[in-house]
């Protein structure tokens, strides 16, 4: 396996800056955000390391040279926005970019795409199952044929208000996986598994990686701890955000040795990048910076390098 991390955590370094940091860090891989110019709708997003409508062959030399100086691989090209958006416009947005996403992966010669399937969030999964279908057939298409694999984050993004009651991401438990494989079963078509989605769900990680261990393309190292006092005063109906934070890996509940010991039995043997979103590391630049290597520390105990 490769450790890395996911490159939205520094959105005040410039790629070049990212790469350098990756390789004092000793990381092997990172994952390198390509959100289209502009302003972040929510935390995390709007971070933009390759610019993908500017992405010419020559262009794609120059990336490559740059990761190959830095010896550093490019783990995937990561955006998640929401195609199934109840917005028509958002959702061509979404698609469109996804797109050129897949078509810079190509000349890069990455060949992985991180993102999420989206989700109409005041719809049931039935619902919103031949959207999904009329979305992603093609875009899964659209991949294969330019050797492209499209690896889905499986966040539910279903933390606040504004995305009660069925979140913005439709690809949030094994039940959904089996029928999106089921009914669009390309060898294109996987996950970008990050176990602490899985905690707060009250899933069970080691299963579902077993289960689906041949479409998992791409991980993500991030934890939750479930706040039981919190959640014994809410209850599961609550806003999940009121009784669960997300934490750098080994500070919540996810079991990393039963992670890890599931992913070998499957084989894998990809990228592992490290997803910082826990609040009490983001005072600064210098403290994102410390969390990816604080991270790094603990998970080398299971990906040494």
């Amino acid at each position: 396996m490769q450790l890395g991390f996911a490159s939205a955590i520094l959105p005040d370094l410039d790629r070049n800056e990212v790469l350098a940091f990756a390789r004092e860090g000793n990381f092997t891989c990172v994952e390198l955000m390509c959100w289209p110019k502009g302003a972040a709708e929510r935390r995390y997003a709007g971070v933009t390391h390759i610019e993908v409508e500017t992405v010419d062959d020559e262009a794609a030399k120059r990336i490559r040279d740059e990761a190959a100086s830095a010896g550093v691989r490019i783990s995937g090209l990561g955006y998640y926005p929401n195609a199934l958006s109840p917005d028509p416009a958002e959702a061509e947005a979404a698609v469109a970019h996804i797109q050129k996403v897949i078509e810079a992966s190509a000349r890069l010669g990455v060949g992985l795409v991180n993102t999420f399937v989206g989700r109409d969030w005041t719809k049931s999964v039935d619902e919103n199952w031949p959207r999904f279908l009329d979305t992603w057939r093609p875009l899964i298409a659209f991949a294969e044929e330019r050797g492209v694999r499209v690896a889905i984050e499986n966040c539910p993004m279903l933390f606040s208000r504004d995305e009660w009651p069925g979140g913005k991401n439709l690809a949030h438990s094994p039940a959904v996986w089996r029928r999106m494989f089921e009914d669009i079963p390309s060898p294109s078509f996987g996950l970008n598994f990050d176990p602490s989605h899985l905690v707060w769900q009250g899933l069970d990680i080691p299963s579902a990686i077993r289960e689906f261990g041949s479409r998992i393309f791409h991980t993500h190292a991030k934890d939750a701890r479930i706040d039981r006092h919190k959640l014994a005063d809410v209850g599961i109906l609550a806003f999940p955000l009121q009784f669960h934070t997300p934490k750098l890996p080994g500070l919540g509940d996810v079991d990393w040795g039963a992670f890890f010991s599931a992913l070998t039995d499957t084989g894998y043997d990809g990228p592992v990048c490290i997803e910082v979103e826990d609040r009490a590391y983001e005072g600064s630049l210098e403290t994102r910076k410390a969390s990816l290597r604080q991270s790094a520390d603990f998970l080398r105990q299971f990906v040494p390098d």
